[in-house]
Parts: structure tokens; sequence; C-alpha cells
């Protein structure tokens, strides 16, 4: 089975008896940063009343998140992570295949996530629940049987960077890329207690890197738009930063889109830097 960052609404259709295969359902969304908290929420009655067949699903919100970090979205710690694993029934066999209805903003968290703590056999269903229920395909509200299985994180640290290796990946050269809206990058809005970005990052917002109809543009686009915020395919360090990690995890998803094989995520990203005081601002 593929091992690309995406598959297709085709390829899952075809392939949703496989015994090796594991369909996370994981939709949410984010209100805006000037709305009242809280801003997130996930999706869990949806997903009863209708899911692609075999579908468990995953909370965004409190699962896949560190309780005890005040930045609430930070990865969960790896027992913790584990235990989700375990749960919906990965092991080192499975491919899992994420969704979303937030244009594989959440989907690309999980595909992230099971990247960092090891799990390579991870994709994201391009144009996610919007394009399968518009083409028609299957739905169902049956909650899967599902056996608990055994997933050993093995955290992978070349795919995670806190605020000091940013910082210090700044002062190389290496190019930090900002995946916030523009009014967020300019300090017209803020889910920190400061507002603003990151100096030296450059503003590649995450909806320059969706397609019209949901799906990730073509790798030749990708490649553009990267080169315009100064990410070549010789990069060997680039970092992506949003609020708090998730919508940066599109834009590592976006950069393995396009061909390339660097890039990391700042866990913690813009509610860990703009919270600091000892961090510098623009």
């Amino acid at each position: 089975m593929p091992l690309a960052p995406l598959v297709t609404t085709a390829w899952l259709a075809d392939h949703l008896d496989d015994p090796h295969l594991r369909i996370v359902d994981i939709r949410g969304h984010v209100l805006p940063a000037t709305d009242p908290l809280p801003h997130y929420f996930n999706h869990r009655a949806d997903y009863d009343r209708a899911h692609i067949p075999g579908a468990v699903f995953v909370d965004w919100v409190q699962e896949i998140t560190d309780p005890d970090s005040p930045l609430h979205a930070r990865i969960a710690p790896p027992e913790r992570y584990a235990a989700v694993m375990n749960r919906i029934g990965v092991d080192a066999e499975t491919l899992v295949v994420a969704y979303d209805n937030a244009d594989s903003m959440f989907a690309a968290r999980l595909w992230w996530s099971l990247n960092y703590y090891g799990h390579e056999r991870a994709a994201v269903l391009d144009g996610g629940w919007a394009k399968w229920t518009a083409e028609g395909r299957p739905v169902t509200a049956a909650i899967p049987a599902i056996r608990p299985a055994v997933f050993v994180p093995r955290p992978n640290p070349s795919l995670y960077r806190d605020a000091d290796q940013v910082a210090a990946a700044l002062a190389a050269g290496a190019p930090v890329v900002d995946v916030r809206s523009p009014d967020e990058y300019h300090g017209l809005a803020s889910r920190a207690r400061r507002a603003g970005h990151i100096p030296g990052a450059v503003n590649l917002p995450r909806r320059s890197l969706i397609a019209p109809d949901g799906t990730m543009p073509p790798p030749e686009t990708l490649r553009e738009l990267f080169a315009q915020a100064g990410v070549t395919g010789d990069a060997q360090e680039v970092i992506f930063y949003c609020n708090a990690g998730v919508s940066a995890s599109y834009g590592l998803l976006a950069l393995r889109a396009a061909g390339f094989a660097a890039g990391a995520v700042y866990d913690g990203s813009w509610k860990d830097w703009g919270n600091d005081d000892s961090r510098p601002i623009a």
C-alpha cells in the first residue's frame, strides 16, 4: 500500500476492506482568534450520524494533545498517544488514512503526529469528507468493532522543533514559514497574549496551499508557492509554525506533496513564542 502523504477518494473506495487499513475520522473546527473561548471543537456527533465505512473517530481536541500543557494543542506524550493508537487498532503494519471536514487541517495533524512517533504508514485523504460525499461514495452510521493493537511510539526528533531550535534555525538562515492568516501574521489578530510574528518568518497562509475544491494543489503549483516563500528543493531545514502546531502540520504535508524531504513543525507555535516575553516579535 502507498506511503505517499495523500491518497485519493478512488483509491480509498477500492481499499475499504483491506485488513491492514485503518481509516480515521478526525473532523472538527476552530473558531476565529477574535471569538470568545473556547475555540477548538471535535465533531463526534457528526461521526455518529455518518462516516466512511470502517472509520474510527479520534478527538483532535483531547486525545492527541497534552492535557498538562497550557498550550493545549501540543502533541500528547508518548504513553497517552500510544493508548489512543492501541484503542483504534494501529500497529506497525497498519496503514492509517485520516480525513476531516476542514480541508485536511486535522487530518494533517494526525499524519504528522504518527510520523513523529515513528509510524510512517500514514496518509491523508485528499479532499476529505467533502470530496467523498460530493462523489456519492458510501457512508454509514455503524461503529466498527476494533481489536486493540500494540502501538510502540518512537519519537523522531527531526520532525519536531521547539522555540530554541527555531531561533537557532533563523540565525543560521533557514526558512521559517508562518502559515497563519495575513491578519495574524501582521498582528491584527492573535491567539497569544502578544500579536505579530517571529522575526524573519515568511507568511504563506494555509489557505494558499489548498485548491478551490479542497484538495492539495498539484506538486508544481506547491513548488512555486514554496519558492515564493524562499523554500526550494535543496533546503536542509524548513520549519512551519501556526498558532499551536495544527495548521503547521498541513504546511509540512504540503511540502511533502511538493516532493521535498526537509521540514519540521514548531509544536506550540505562536502560542508558545507569542506568550514568552523573552522572545522577539515583529
